[in-house]
């Protein structure tokens, strides 16, 4: 936060081209084992190899709940009052919901339009696979979505990360701190120090980024025949990335609407987290680091501690595309019809189911799943894309770190505007 940016932009530069090598060695390693070895060996070493990528991980989700707690009560008292914060949150929530409707309706039209699951041959398909993701989407309620929000004990919430309920502790706290003013002081400095306290654990942390790449990688390419997926799964998987890339150049045509020439700086920035997101599936992993280099490119502390915790649990882009085109593509397999009507009525409860459960794994398939169920469309139908799942998660992973990254950034050049009218005057 305070580091020479000379320096800081070499190390970044390195930390870069070190996870581009371990994505690298980690694929060759992967395929050679998946050659040479036997699949049984092949599996156990798959286990023992993506520890490194656990390791990662645990480590980034280790500082994830106190950095949240404390940046977000930090922002809020730092914004002063309750119409600022409404404001802000208002700007926050209309972004949020609009990016991700227009990603649902990406996936259903790129779905819709090249039907990646016409014609698909099921006889080979292992419906086994499926029983662990559909179990979880029992959990999928109206009455648990409320539940989820909600948390009944911060400390609970804290242990298992979810960011949520946090974010809800943290909204009531640091409008209390706020409301009490000076007196509060002691407590938000506390909490800024031990904030300033984390963002340097993560440069700690993100040595190790590479290693968890490196396992990560490797881990999948042992157990997976990249040549038979290739074939298997071209359709679909190439069906989803021209769907993908078509938000991100949206994305990015939206970012240079509003951000004009500093939009080219923003992804100068966001490189290492997009490529740590990519390698390791995981937008979670680059949290603190995504606060740290949004901060770096000028925007103010307050409305990065605010907007990326909503962010994550509100503004999934890559995830909401997916989740249409999975669910859609899955309909068409099994021959079921889905009128437009259905369609648009899908898309609906994707917009609320999906809200708030970013921290549980593989999300977007629970979901997806969920949706399936509520439709008629068989749930055992995620097994055919449980073995291309991990690919397509890295290209979502990506782009809701994106999508979060220019949410923050808009809002922040927007209330950058707010200040110098409450300065005016």
């Amino acid at each position: 936060m305070h580091t020479k940016p000379e320096k800081k932009a070499s190390i970044l530069s390195n930390l870069t081209t070190q996870i581009l090598i371990a994505m690298l060695l980690g694929g060759i390693l992967g395929i050679i084992i998946h050659n040479t070895i036997s699949p049984e060996t092949a599996l156990v070493f798959s286990d023992k190899i993506k520890i490194l990528a656990t390791v990662f991980i645990r480590l980034v989700q280790m500082i994830i709940s106190p950095l949240v707690f404390t940046t977000l009560v930090v922002g809020i008292a730092k914004l002063g009052n309750v119409s600022t914060v409404g404001r802000i949150g208002g700007k926050a929530l209309g972004w949020f919901f609009t990016a991700s409707f227009i990603s649902l309706l990406l996936g259903m039209f790129f779905v819709n339009v090249l039907q990646p699951g016409d014609g698909l041959n099921l006889s080979n398909v292992d419906l086994t696979s499926a029983s662990d993701v559909a179990e979880k989407t029992k959990s999928i309620s109206f009455e648990n979505f409320i539940e989820h929000i909600v948390p009944k004990s911060i400390f609970e919430a804290m242990a298992t990360n979810e960011i949520l309920q946090i974010v809800v502790f943290s909204i009531f706290f640091g409008l209390a701190a706020a409301s009490i003013g000076e007196y509060a002081k002691p407590v938000v400095n506390a909490l800024d120090k031990t904030s300033h306290i984390i963002l340097k654990m993560v440069n700690y942390v993100m040595n190790f980024a590479p290693i968890g790449v490196f396992g990560a990688i490797a881990g999948v390419f042992a157990v997976r025949d990249f040549q038979e997926l290739a074939i298997t799964y071209f359709k679909f998987f190439g069906s989803f990335l021209i769907g993908i890339a078509s938000l991100w150049v949206l994305l990015i045509a939206v970012g240079y609407l509003f951000l004009k020439s500093r939009m080219t700086v923003l992804l100068k920035r966001i490189v290492s987290p997009l490529i740590i997101a990519f390698g390791t599936t995981s937008s979670e992993a680059v949290f603190p680091k995504l606060t740290e280099e949004l901060e770096r490119f000028g925007v103010k502390d307050k409305i990065v501690s605010f907007m990326l915790p909503l962010g994550y649990s509100f503004n999934l882009d890559g995830s909401m595309m997916y989740m249409t085109f999975a669910s859609i593509f899955i309909a068409q397999a099994y021959g079921v019809h889905l009128d437009l009507g259905t369609q648009l009525t899908m898309l609906l409860v994707l917009m609320l189911t999906s809200k708030g459960i970013a921290g549980v794994p593989r999300a977007s398939l629970v979901v997806v799943a969920a949706t399936c169920g509520m439709f008629d469309i068989p749930i055992e139908g995620i097994a055919l894309i449980l073995p291309i799942d991990h690919f397509c998660d890295m290209f979502r992973s990506a782009t809701n770190v994106l999508g979060n990254a220019l949410a923050t950034s808009v809002v922040g050049q927007w209330e950058e505007g707010n200040d110098e009218v409450v300065a005016a005057e």
